[in-house]
């Protein structure tokens, strides 16, 4: 069993699936076969949120039925509203949202039934409330009162307004949607494995989105975006940008954003949210974040070899867009949850218990020693 270990597993094919495909070679992405940049420049995030739980674009009628259902569902339950209040402003989001996820399955008015049919609807209540779930939080932390969801605008949309409680520029709206997208599944990332171990068990779908935000709150995965923020804010001129970098590699300290265990090559998602980033500091007169994002880029590309990946370009266009900082994985949970209820309903439809082995480095023949002679 030894020659069969990995680290990490890296490189192990642990599950076959049809969601996404990640060619790290080429820095290429698909869901469902279509390219992750045929899909940012063409479609929405409703659209392909029905492309990546459905295996094919949708037709108009079917994106119209399910456009309209996300927008109907996107009111969580007066008990789980009642409880985001009652925690303190001191609790991190992440933390606060996997909590109320996990309280979403208690109110399942479906609980029990474990069917396809009903299973679609509670990914379309999951895909709709995450969102308001994030803006609540954000505004009970402020001492503020949550902005009621809008049914007619779409869900990038809805989201912003929620957030500030003022209706975003058709703009900002349209490029929020766009990052959405990419965020949506990465292939057999960490917290979508997570999801498909606990599928396996045959736990509901509520269990299986709670582990995976507990995955994605990490800051080796979706937390990763929060800290290049930090990064950025520290560093906080361009003329500071590339002394403060080299002493991080001098004293061997990880730069955040970098590098990916796939791919070898810039990651496509990354180059869209640069593009984003950049245009969105132009329109609002502030390219300081960009400027300071490239010149890291150059730095470590220089030094280390490494290109940015999802994570750097996602931060410095979020904190433009004006979402707080301790609300970015929050922003990533929104997006990857419609990946997340793509593995479990992909999982369920040819389910088979995940249980790998493990190479054991202990001791054996070990006598035991009465607790009188220790």
């Amino acid at each position: 069993m030894a020659n069969q270990t990995r680290g990490g597993l890296e490189g192990i094919v642990a599950a076959r699936t049809a969601i996404s495909d990640v060619d790290g070679e080429r820095g290429e992405l698909i869901y469902q076969g279509l390219d992750i940049v045929d899909l940012a420049n063409n479609s929405t995030f409703e659209e392909t949120t029905y492309l990546v739980w459905n295996g094919r674009l949708p037709g108009r009628e079917e994106l119209d039925a399910l456009s309209r259902r996300l927008a109907e569902n996107r009111t969580p339950p007066d008990e789980v509203v009642r409880m985001l209040r009652s925690f303190p402003k001191s609790g991190a989001p992440m933390e606060v949202l996997r909590t109320a996820v996990s309280a979403l399955g208690i109110y399942d008015p479906e609980g029990g039934d474990d069917s396809r049919e009903v299973n679609v609807r509670r990914a379309i209540r999951l895909v709709a409330q995450t969102p308001t779930l994030v803006a609540y939080i954000r505004r009970l932390r402020e001492g503020r009162e949550p902005v009621e969801p809008r049914p007619d605008l779409p869900l990038a949309a809805n989201f912003l307004y929620m957030l500030t409680g003022e209706e975003p520029t058709e703009e900002s709206a349209h490029e929020f949607d766009v990052a959405l997208i990419l965020h949506i599944d990465h292939e057999l990332n960490a917290s979508a494995f997570a999801s498909r171990v606990i599928t396996s068990t045959r736990a509901d779908m509520y269990s299986a989105a709670t582990g995976a935000i507990g995955a994605l709150s990490g800051p080796l995965h979706g937390g990763a975006n929060q800290r290049v923020m930090e990064t950025l804010l520290e560093i906080g001129e361009p003329g500071r940008a590339e002394e403060y970098v080299r002493d991080l590699l001098k004293r061997k300290e990880r730069v955040m954003g970098f590098g990916h265990r796939v791919y070898k090559v810039m990651d496509p998602r990354a180059k869209v949210l640069k593009n984003m980033s950049r245009a969105l500091g132009e329109r609002h007169g502030n390219t300081k974040w960009y400027e300071i994002s490239e010149i890291v880029e150059e730095v470590m590309r220089e030094e280390k070899g490494l290109y940015p990946n999802v994570d750097f370009y996602s931060a410095s266009f979020y904190y433009e867009l004006g979402i707080p900082v301790d609300l970015f994985p929050c922003v990533f949970a929104m997006s990857r949850m419609t990946g997340w209820t793509a593995h479990v309903l992909e999982q369920q439809a040819d389910n088979r218990l995940i249980r790998p082995r493990a190479e054991y480095v202990g001791e054996r023949d070990v006598p035991y020693v009465p607790i009188e002679e220790r």
